[in-house]
């Protein structure tokens, strides 16, 4: 049973991954993790650009996109607060070639290259943390590529709607077709399509840039199986009552 201290300490930071690490070691990171804000919509990295910072977002939903030469767009990861933005600085890289762009606003704690540089040589814990992560977001990312090519649009639909609603605090978020077609590389006629069966089915309500999960049990079983495997190897690598999927 973990000690009063212990609560009080994953009390103290709302990320997964700075909860998850032994208070001596957070105690020393705090002074390099400066809160910032996620605003809605906002590019936090262009593709290609430098990367110069990681975040810890504490709240909120940021989204990791691939661009084509042509400018087409799609998702190819999300980040919570189970997570950071910046994994290319993990591995000693300052590039990236996706785009973080905000889901849902919220906010984060940031650590520039050189701070988690810093902290990643005098923290064993951090390190192994932070390389656990990265193969948990890889197993994500592999997964929605696959999904993505073999699982049909409600199916896909309802396991991001799952993955978003697990990183958001409440049952209701901002969310406009475009996005969402963006997100899963859909034409929008095809999401709208699928958009409306789960709405008929009593599993989410939308209406005017507005989601709502109004069954989760029920989103849960007209997902596909790519869901719960996101979410069992986050358990495994990372421990934790309720991963996200």
């Amino acid at each position: 049973m973990a000690s009063l201290d212990q609560h009080q300490h994953r009390a103290s930071v709302r990320n997964g991954l700075l909860a998850a690490l032994p208070p001596g070691d957070l105690a020393r990171l705090r002074p390099m993790l400066r809160p910032v804000e996620l605003p809605f919509d906002g590019t936090l990295t262009p593709a290609g650009s430098e990367v110069d910072a990681v975040l810890f977002p504490e709240t909120g939903m940021v989204s990791l996109l691939a661009a084509l030469e042509d400018g087409e767009q799609v998702e190819v990861g999300i980040v919570g607060r189970e997570g950071l933005v910046g994994l290319p600085l993990v591995f000693g890289d300052d590039r990236s070639l996706t785009e973080a762009r905000v889901q849902q606003e919220g906010t984060a704690l940031r650590m520039d290259a050189a701070a988690l540089r810093d902290g990643m040589g005098g923290s064993a814990a951090l390190r192994a943390l932070l390389l656990r992560y990265a193969l948990a977001f890889n197993t994500q990312v592999s997964l929605t590529a696959a999904c993505n090519a073999f699982h049909v649009v409600e199916q896909r639909l309802a396991r991001w709607l799952l993955t978003a609603h697990d990183r958001a605090d409440g049952d209701e978020f901002p969310m406009t077709h475009d996005f969402l077609s963006l997100m899963l590389g859909v034409r929008r006629p095809g999401l709208s399509v699928a958009a409306g069966a789960l709405q008929k089915a009593g599993l989410i309500q939308y209406a005017r840039g507005r989601m709502a999960i109004t069954d989760r049990h029920g989103l849960e079983a007209a997902s596909c199986e790519c869901y719960h495997a996101v979410r069992r190897e986050f358990a495994r690598l990372l421990g934790g009552e309720s991963p996200p999927g």
